[in-house]
This record gives structure tokens, sequence and C-alpha cells, in this order.
């Protein structure tokens, strides 16, 4: 019973794209890209990631052009 009263406080993330006040997300940059990417390929959600709506849309955009660009793959085998 102790555990049930005990419960862990969520941390609120916070936007780390805001915090480093960036305006646009641009698609060539792939180290920050990658960032985003889970060891498959797959864009991480928000949920996990702490992002706003807002840069989470521009990260989102900027990975699917640099996948049709060919600058990061679709999937990772």
């Amino acid at each position: 019973m102790d555990q049930q009263r005990r419960r862990r406080r969520k941390r609120i993330k916070k936007c780390r794209l805001c915090e480093m006040k960036i305006e646009y997300v641009d698609y060539k940059d792939i180290r920050l890209l990658s960032d985003y990417l889970n060891e498959k390929g797959k864009i991480i959600p928000k949920r996990v990631t702490g992002n706003c709506a807002k840069h989470q849309r521009m990260i989102k955009v900027a990975i699917k052009r640099a996948r049709h660009m060919a600058l990061l793959p679709y999937i990772k085998m």
C-alpha cells in the first residue's frame, strides 16, 4: 500500500529545440535529425522526446525530405 501512495511525479520534458532557440530545422543537418530516429530508423514520437508540436512537425518534415534526398535511410536493418 505504501508503494501506491508514493507515486513518482513525471518529469516535465522541455523542448530541446526551443532551448537552443532554433527557428528552422534544416533537412541537411543530419547530426540533429539522427537524434530523433531510433535504431531502426523510425521517427521518435513527441511524447518520448519532449518536443513541442511546432518543432516536432519541423523535424518530421525535415526527416522525410532527408530520406527523399537519400541523406537518411528509410529503415535500418
